[in-house]
């Protein structure tokens, strides 16, 4: 059954009202570092603080997120003020400027770096947060960082080889992460900054994505191929994160939505219908993290728990996809997914959701926050489906 009006503006209300009172005042204004700036994101059920360390990946999402809040949502300054903090700790403690310039993955409390990890997402998220931030506040430096960024994510992605190699030269291997991400950052500097290679960008990396990942002969999106796009039948080969897919299927079709362009609306639910059969879970409901394309073992341990992340980017998904085919069946998907989600995740007494479940649904871990997991996934779910039901419920 498709919304109605009057369901998608209660919906509406709904995403907005728990954007504002119950997720983002989880976070606001406890995670602000006053002392050293940036923001501290590891917090367990109730919010107390049970790590210091920061991670650069958390910078980057929860500065992109309030900047975005006080340019599209309302211009609230205490929000333009908290993404400055992020950003400010970025351009101090980010970055090994004395090394290879490449950003860290993990710092102190007050900047000393922990460790780097062998890929570029938080240069991705540092250039996201930038730009959006650069927009809210007119702010021509910030602007001028987050395009230089950019072209140096488009130098990795071209070049790997200038980033540490993880395995030897015999089984050559690339991931769907890169043009996907990718693929995300141009669309947000098209929104933020005009920039004006943004439609070339997206179109390369919806090229490789459609013609290496997408396997419509077996109904299949590849977490990993070889570097000519056949599938490497190994346990790493062999992986599915339908979360991952999930999240790029949206991203494609949003560009779908921008563009007016059916092949891609048509490409995207594609690869939302084929992860979803491979994913959902017929027992206890909700979305497997690990699958294999063969229907073997997976390797991971952790391969039939449910996060939290992949049911933020299906509903996002789900809903986009009624959107833009008014299909019956993707509404149906999307009140399926939301009840999951509000019964298995959300913490009605604290607020935020929690991370990580078992498969029957019964909680793993109290945090709410870690190095990986903070105001990012659940408050872009909320903000998206808000402004997608908000131009959806006025026409």
């Amino acid at each position: 059954m498709s919304y109605a009006k009057t369901e998608r503006i209660a919906l509406c209300q709904d995403y907005r009202g728990s954007l504002l009172n119950d997720t983002l005042s989880f976070w606001l204004p406890r995670a602000i570092d006053r002392e050293h700036g940036g923001y501290l994101t590891s917090r367990d059920r109730d919010g107390t603080l049970v790590d210091e360390d920061k991670s650069i990946w958390q910078q980057g999402r929860f500065a992109w997120l309030l900047a975005t809040l006080h340019q599209t949502m309302e211009p609230r300054q205490e929000w333009l003020e908290a993404s400055l903090s992020g950003i400010q700790f970025l351009r101090k403690y980010g970055f090994d400027r004395e090394g290879d310039g490449r950003m860290y993955f993990q710092v102190t409390r007050d900047g000393r770096p922990i460790r780097k990890r062998r890929y570029y997402f938080s240069e991705c998220f540092a250039c996201l947060a930038l730009a959006a931030y650069a927009r809210a506040a007119q702010d021509d430096r910030a602007a001028e960082e987050a395009r230089a960024l950019f072209r140096k994510c488009l130098d990795f992605y071209e070049h790997p080889e200038l980033l540490p190699a993880k395995f030897t030269e015999m089984r050559p291997a690339k991931g769907i992460g890169s043009p996907m991400i990718l693929m995300n950052v141009a669309q947000q500097l098209r929104e933020t900054l005009d920039e004006p290679l943004a439609n070339q960008w997206i179109d390369r990396f919806i090229d490789e994505i459609r013609s290496d990942f997408v396997k419509p002969e077996i109904q299949c999106v590849m977490e990993q191929v070889s570097l000519d796009g056949s599938i490497i039948d190994s346990f790493d080969g062999r992986t599915l994160n339908p979360g991952h897919a999930i999240e790029c299927a949206w991203f494609i079709l949003h560009e779908a939505k921008h563009r007016g362009d059916g092949d891609l609306v048509a490409l995207g639910c594609e690869m939302l219908d084929w992860m979803w059969a491979r994913a959902w879970d017929s027992k206890y409901g909700g979305l497997l993290y690990f699958t294999d394309v063969k229907g073997r073992p997976v390797q991971e341990y952790w391969h039939d728990m449910k996060f939290w992340w992949p049911h933020n980017e299906a509903e996002i998904a789900t809903l986009l996809a009624w959107e833009l085919t008014s299909d019956a069946r993707y509404a149906d998907w999307h009140r399926r997914i939301r009840a999951y989600n509000l019964k298995t995740f959300h913490d009605a007494e604290h607020g935020e959701w929690f991370g990580y479940v078992h498969r029957d649904g019964r909680r793993s871990s109290t945090l709410k926050g870690n190095l990986w997991k903070g105001p990012f996934h659940l408050p872009r779910m909320q903000w998206y489906c808000w402004r997608l039901l908000e131009s959806s419920a006025a026409s």
